[in-house]
C-alpha cells in the first residue's frame, strides 16, 4: 500500500494520552495529565446548559459568537490595556491547540524557521515540521530556566519566521518578565520576526508574579499573536473553547485556517464563557493562590520524601529531578512507566517537551488537584519509597 504521511506515521500517542491511560489501567492517582479535579464555576455550567436547551444549537457565526469575541477584547483591555476591534481582531476556535494549528498553517511556509523554547508543549514541533517548517530549538536549562539571551539572538536569522513563547511555561512553571519581553521584543522587531505566544495560563500565577503578553511591547501589536484558553482559566478543559487576539491582517489568514479545522465551536460553550470572562476581579485575582496551595502542599510533601522541585511561578506543574530514585540505566520515561506500575502515580517524563539529546532524570508533577488526590499521592509515594525504592 502507498505510504502515509512519514511526520504523522512517526510521531506517538501524545505522552499526556498515553500516561492518562495508564493511569485508568492501573488505577493510579494522576498527577500527570494537566487537568483540574475543580468542576469550574457553577454559573458558567449553567449558562451552558440553559443556553443548549433554549434550543441555541445550530451553526453560530464562524468566528465565534459576538458575545464571546467582545467579551475577549473587553478581558484584554481590562487586564493588559490591550485595545483589539472585537469584529476583525478576535477569533474563538475549539481549543487552545485548534489555536495552535490554526496560527502555524496561516504563518508557516516550507523552509520557514520557528525558534521553539525548549522544553516545548510537544504541539509545537510536530505541526511546524509537518508544515515543512523548521523547528530551531533553543533550552532554557534548570533550575531557574532563564531566558537565554545569546543562544536566542544566534538562533535568529533571515530564515526565522516566527518565534513561539510559551509564557506562563509549561512545563517550567517561568513566568517571563518585562526586562525578558523587551529584549525579545526588540530582537524580534529587529529581524522582522512574528510571535505566536501561548498564554492559556495566563491568570494562573504565583507570589505576586504577574502575567505580561509579549503583544504590549514596543513594536509587537503589529506581529504577535496571542492565545487564550478558557479550559485553563476555568478549569473546565473538556470544554475547548480558546481564542486568538491580534492584529487584522494576521486573524483574517488565521481564521481562513480555521474555518477549514473546525469552522465552529459549539455556541452554548461560547455564551457561557462570554458570561465567564466578565466574572469580577476577585475571580481572577484568586485562581492563583488556590491554585498555589496545591503547588506548597505538594512541593512540601515532595520535599519530605528526599524529591525537592524546582521554582515554579505559574501554570500547574512542578519539575522535579528524580535521579535518586531511579535504577542504573533508567530514564525518564522508564521511570514513569515503573512509577504508575508499582506506585500507582502518574507523573509526565520531561523528555516529550524535548527534540534531541533531552535530559533523562526530570519528571513533571500536576498540582491543580484537590487536596485529597494530592494527599493519595503522596501517600503511596511514602509506602513505595519504604518497600520499592532503587
Amino acid at each position: 500500500m502507498k505510504p502515509l504521511d512519514p511526520t504523522l506515521a512517526r510521531s506517538g500517542t501524545t505522552i499526556f494520552e498515553a500516561m492518562s491511560a495508564l493511569a485508568r489501567q492501573h488505577q493510579a492517582v494522576n498527577l500527570g495529565q494537566g487537568f483540574p479535579d475543580d468542576r469550574g464555576p457553577l454559573a458558567l455550567r449553567e449558562a451552558a446548559a440553559a443556553y443548549l436547551v433554549d434550543g441555541h444549537n445550530q451553526y453560530p457565526p464562524m468566528m465565534g459568537l459576538p458575545a464571546l469575541r467582545q467579551a475577549v477584547a473587553a478581558h484584554d483591555r481590562r487586564w493588559y490595556g490591550l485595545d483589539l476591534d472585537w469584529e476583525s481582531e478576535v477569533l474563538v476556535t475549539s481549543g487552545a491547540t485548534e489555536a495552535l494549528l490554526d496560527c502555524f498553517l496561516a504563518l508557516v511556509e516550507p523552509g520557514d524557521e520557528v525558534v521553539v523554547l525548549e522544553p516545548a508543549y510537544d504541539t509545537y514541533a510536530p505541526v511546524i515540521r509537518r508544515l515543512g517548517g523548521v523547528p530551531v530549538a533553543v533550552r532554557l536549562a534548570p533550575p531557574d530556566w532563564a531566558l537565554p539571551r545569546a543562544a536566542l539572538a544566534a538562533a535568529l536569522s533571515p530564515r526565522t519566521k516566527l518565534l513561539v513563547l510559551n509564557s506562563p511555561m509549561n512545563p517550567t512553571g517561568r513566568v517571563f518578565t518585562v526586562d525578558d519581553l523587551a529584549w525579545l521584543a526588540a530582537e524580534l522587531v529587529a529581524h522582522d520576526v512574528y510571535a505566536l505566544c501561548d498564554e492559556v495560563y495566563e491568570h494562573l500565577t504565583f507570589d505576586g508574579v504577574r502575567h505580561v503578553p509579549l503583544m504590549t511591547m514596543p513594536g509587537m501589536r503589529e506581529r504577535a499573536l496571542r492565545i487564550g484558553s478558557a479550559g485553563k482559566t476555568f478549569s473546565m478543559t473538556g470544554w475547548k473553547v480558546g481564542y486568538v487576539t491580534g492584529p487584522a491582517a494576521l486573524i483574517r489568514v488565521v481564521a481562513k485556517a480555521h474555518q477549514l479545522v473546525t469552522f465552529t465551536t459549539p455556541p452554548n460553550l461560547q455564551h457561557a464563557v462570554a458570561h465567564g470572562l466578565a466574572l469580577d476581579d476577585a475571580y481572577f485575582d484568586g485562581l492563583g493562590p488556590a491554585m498555589a496551595h496545591g503547588r506548597d502542599r505538594l512541593a512540601a510533601g515532595l520535599a519530605a520524601l528526599g524529591l525537592p522541585t524546582l521554582p515554579c511561578d505559574g501554570t500547574y506543574f512542578l519539575v522535579a529531578d528524580v535521579a535518586a530514585w531511579m535504577h542504573a540505566g533508567e530514564d525518564d520515561i522508564a521511570f514513569a512507566h515503573r512509577l504508575v506500575v508499582e506506585a500507582g502515580v502518574v507523573v509526565i517524563p520531561m523528555s516529550a517537551f524535548y527534540g534531541e539529546a533531552p535530559p533523562r532524570s526530570l519528571v513533571r508533577f500536576c498540582f491543580c488537584k484537590a487536596t485529597a488526590t494530592i494527599d493519595a499521592a503522596l501517600d503511596r509515594l511514602r509506602a513505595w519509597r519504604g518497600s520499592h525504592a532503587g
